[in-house]
């Protein structure tokens, strides 16, 4: 700007001392120029408009398109904008988000990228730079900014028909004699009707075979809740393997609470990780992978329980199953309180006969005298392990002497036995 203005005073000077037209005309033109490039550009920029839309939540493995909308509410042109937008390593799919364009009054673009949900996690999306100035780089350029937001991606959901388990144990209801109420899943016969039976409840075809009217009766069964406990106790877990094995332990959480609400059954989460957004003193992103951190305090040390997330309840619902997937996909593993510790603690608001799945890494000893102790207080434990265990024999048979079960899964083949082992029965029965 210095160096134009001299040029003017220059220009100015030998227009004075030749008397030439000519230079007066160029003097005019270089003050025009210089006018509007120090006035026009920041105001248009002032008018400039900018926005976002997008999903804000997505599950693994799909791909979300992100539009950004420019528009130029003002009378003056742009005549070069350029927009950068930061996006997290890990969501990046194709190339950068680094566009320059011109830009009308009154006219708007718009410009669609995709990112790909490839992890879990709370991830930060922008925030946006604008870039702006004249045609002959006479003022500094003029910046703005859009400022961030936030996309929740889901852990990856594992589709059960059925996980292979006692029908007792996952599903939320057990058989009693005491007639609470009939299952459906659990016909037995049919008897003669009776006056206030629900006309829902006649089966047609026996009654037309025997001309009188029979109902269908079905297993008594009681309704139990289903709570999800999950172990991210950071020093539990084998330190070669602990990211993939945590990954691991929150997608088999995921999709057991999954399966239960699409059963129709009531199911809770409880977890010794950390939510970030929990932790006191804002939310911190990673600046390479844009993924939401927690920095660890030394008050989270000296006090861990203080700082584990709140238990949801166990409740039914597609509503509540998003309440559960939004807490898994931001939990982070941490050294806090390890589960045989916090297993009576983290159940104490629970009622009688709730079925906990408690996912682990190993069935330790220790581990396994605290589920015997939910058991004696009338919870229905079920012990999951998710690392590789040469010695799980000898754990499934200490947990049957203890009054539970114990299953290991390490892989998503090992779901699929459960399935194929489901179905087995079901034909076989």
């Amino acid at each position: 700007m210095n160096q134009f203005s001299t040029l003017i005073l220059l220009l100015l000077f030998v227009a004075f001392l030749l008397r030439v037209d000519f230079v007066f005309y160029i003097i005019y033109v270089c003050i025009g120029v210089y006018a509007w490039s120090r006035w026009g550009t920041p105001r248009a920029m002032r008018n400039l408009h900018s926005g976002r839309t997008y999903t804000s939540h997505a599950f693994w493995g799909e791909s979300v398109p992100i539009t950004i909308h420019l528009e130029n509410r003002g009378r003056l042109p742009l005549p070069w904008v350029r927009l950068t937008e930061s996006v997290a390593v890990q969501l990046k799919e194709g190339k950068p988000v680094n566009e320059a364009f011109s830009l009308g009054h009154k006219k708007s673009v718009s410009f669609t990228y995709t990112i790909a949900a490839r992890r879990r996690g709370y991830y930060q999306i922008g925030p946006l730079r604008l870039t702006a100035g004249d045609l002959f780089g006479i003022q500094p350029d003029s910046h703005a900014q859009l400022p961030a937001e936030y996309i929740t991606i889901y852990p990856r959901i594992i589709p059960l028909a059925h996980l292979g388990l006692p029908s007792r144990l996952p599903f939320g209801t057990i058989a009693s004699r005491q007639r609470l109420f009939e299952d459906p899943a659990r016909p037995m016969g049919v008897r003669n009707f009776r006056s206030g039976d629900s006309l829902r409840q006649i089966n047609w075809k026996a009654s037309a075979h025997t001309r009188h009217l029979l109902v269908k009766t079905y297993e008594p069964a009681i309704s139990l809740e289903t709570a999800v406990l999950l172990d991210l106790h950071a020093a539990a877990y084998l330190r070669s393997a602990r990211h993939n094995s945590i990954e691991w332990a929150v997608e088999v959480a995921a999709s057991l609470a999954a399966h239960l609400v699409n059963q129709r059954q009531a199911v809770g989460l409880m977890t010794n990780g950390i939510d970030p957004l929990a932790v006191g003193g804002g939310a911190a992103f990673d600046e390479n992978s844009g993924r939401l951190l927690h920095h660890t305090p030394d008050a989270i040390q000296q006090n861990p329980r203080a700082y584990l997330p709140p238990p949801i309840p166990p409740r039914n619902g597609r509503y509540h199953l998003v309440k559960i997937l939004e807490r898994l996909a931001r939990i982070e593993s941490d050294n806090t309180v390890p589960v045989a510790e916090w297993a009576a603690e983290a159940t104490a608001h629970l009622s009688w006969g709730v079925t906990i799945l408690v996912i682990t890494p190993r069935g330790t000893e220790a581990a396994g005298q605290a589920l015997h102790r939910l058991v004696r207080t009338g919870f229905n434990p079920v012990l999951i392990t998710i690392e590789p265990d040469a010695n799980f024999g000898q754990v499934r048979e200490r947990a049957r002497r203890l009054g539970f079960s114990a299953y290991n899964v390490t892989a998503v083949q090992d779901l699929d036995r459960w399935r194929t082992r489901a179905r087995d029965i079901r034909v076989t029965g």
